[in-house]
């Protein structure tokens, strides 16, 4: 009896297996090809370049990479010479020097010269500082011509701005004297005497620039065309520095001061994984919402770039808000729930109807078994009608037994026994039609 009941199971596994074999080839097809669709995990270190130790772009990324920690990523920050080597290590593709994201004043770049880099917006700016020592008040860059002039160190942002806005002004290293030197060899420059005039792009609270104020020596550019360069250079904002704002006491400035301020950017290689758009949304505006002297509260950062192509990504995180799993889950969590869904559509497609389909399909293999049976003992009972000579009893006989052998390996479903039995039945009805008394009567 229990090899009967074991030669059934294996029976019935094997008519599962049959059915059911095709099936998970058919889910685990559907669940490659989703795959294929789906991003790889984000990733839980990223590098970002900022500028030298003591500036504003250091502070800003170590800010960034404290906000971030909280979310469960690492934020290396890499200190550098400044914009122009930033966006180097940006396009760079030794993994020793490359970063992820990069802090970049506006007027290094755009989207013609530096191909595959994305903007994650615009998120402070940058008031250019022009500070002289000559005897005569400068409201035009153009009375700087023939003068010693530091312009920033290489590789710095502030460099390239200040060459470029001197260029305009009909200024360049051939019939000017430019140094290159930091904002710290700069002052010190002045102080001396070693230079006339000096390009500085810092927060108007840092200690340099309250240094440059108090130094009665040194007096500040009031840019007459400020306006002016807005119109040629779209990166650049006319700012006013107001009478007073650097210390009310001593009253410096002394006279309200124009000033053309860039927009720094915070910028990402093309291929940053999309996931990491929301946290680093969040990050900026956690650090830069509150404004400051020249700028609004909430009004940076702000989902605009005249340089760079804007992040979708990040685009949709600051018109929508955070996607809906990050604004309740830990962001690798959210993540990983939003790549799972991605694959549980077009699986959800097929594994759907497949569970209505693979039942239907065995039950109709088990009830089209039993009906081919019912045929094949149909057949012998009318051939069964005439009356037999002794050599076809026994066919019959064989017939009937090879009919019930069959029938018996049929693995039949609970629900399907009745069925079952009643052949079995009708299979003994036609056993007994060839036992002694019947097949005596069917003679007579």
């Amino acid at each position: 009896m229990s090899s009967e009941l074991t030669r059934e199971s294996k029976l019935q596994v094997r008519e599962m297996l049959l059915i059911g074999a095709p099936a998970m080839a058919i889910i685990f097809a559907a669940f490659w090809l989703a795959y294929q669709f789906v991003q790889p995990a984000p990733p839980s270190r990223i590098v970002i370049t900022s500028g030298s130790q003591s500036g504003a772009y250091f502070a800003f990324a170590k800010k960034y990479a404290e906000l971030l920690k909280g979310a469960g990523l690492e934020l290396e920050v890499r200190s550098s010479a400044g914009s122009v080597e930033n966006l180097e290590r940006l396009q760079s593709n030794d993994d020793a020097k490359a970063a992820d994201l990069a802090l970049m004043q506006g007027g290094i770049a755009n989207a013609a010269s530096a191909p595959g880099v994305i903007s994650f917006g615009r998120i402070f700016l940058e008031p250019l500082w022009v500070f002289h020592r000559l005897p005569d008040d400068v409201d035009r860059l153009a009375m700087l011509h023939g003068k010693r002039i530091a312009v920033g160190g290489v590789g710095s942002g502030t460099r390239r701005l200040s060459e470029e806005l001197l260029a305009a002004n009909g200024i360049n290293g051939a019939n000017t004297e430019f140094l290159p030197l930091g904002a710290n060899r700069a002052v010190e420059a002045l102080a001396r005497g070693e230079a006339d005039a000096a390009f500085f792009t810092f927060a108007p609270e840092s200690p340099l620039l309250q240094q440059l104020m108090r130094d009665e020596t040194l007096k500040l550019v009031n840019f007459r065309h400020a306006e002016a360069y807005t119109r040629r250079f779209p990166y650049l904002t006319k700012i006013t520095l107001p009478e007073g704002a650097i210390d009310l006491g001593r009253n410096l400035p002394r006279t309200d001061v124009n000033l053309v301020a860039a927009q720094a950017a915070l910028v990402a290689r093309g291929d940053l994984h999309p996931a990491l758009a929301g946290p680093i949304v969040d990050a900026l505006r956690a650090t830069h919402k509150d404004g400051g002297m020249f700028q609004q509260v909430g009004e940076f950062p702000k989902a605009v770039d005249p340089e760079f192509p804007l992040s979708e990504d990040a685009e949709r995180v600051y018109t929508s808000g955070q996607p809906f799993f990050q604004r309740f889950l830990p962001f690798w969590l959210a993540s990983f729930i939003e790549r799972m869904l991605i694959m549980a559509v077009p699986i959800a497609t097929i594994l759907l109807p497949l569970l209505k389909i693979v039942p239907m399909v065995y039950q109709w293999r088990i009830r089209s078994r039993l009906l081919y049976w019912y045929g094949q003992l149909k057949s012998l009972e009318r051939r069964m009608g005439r009356i037999p000579a002794a050599a076809e009893v026994e066919q019959y006989r064989a017939e009937i037994d090879r009919i019930d052998h069959a029938v018996s390996l049929i693995p039949v479903p609970l629900h399907y026994s009745d069925q079952h039995y009643e052949l079995r039945a009708a299979i003994d009805l036609v056993r007994q039609r060839t036992s002694g008394p019947a097949l005596a009567r069917l003679a007579g």
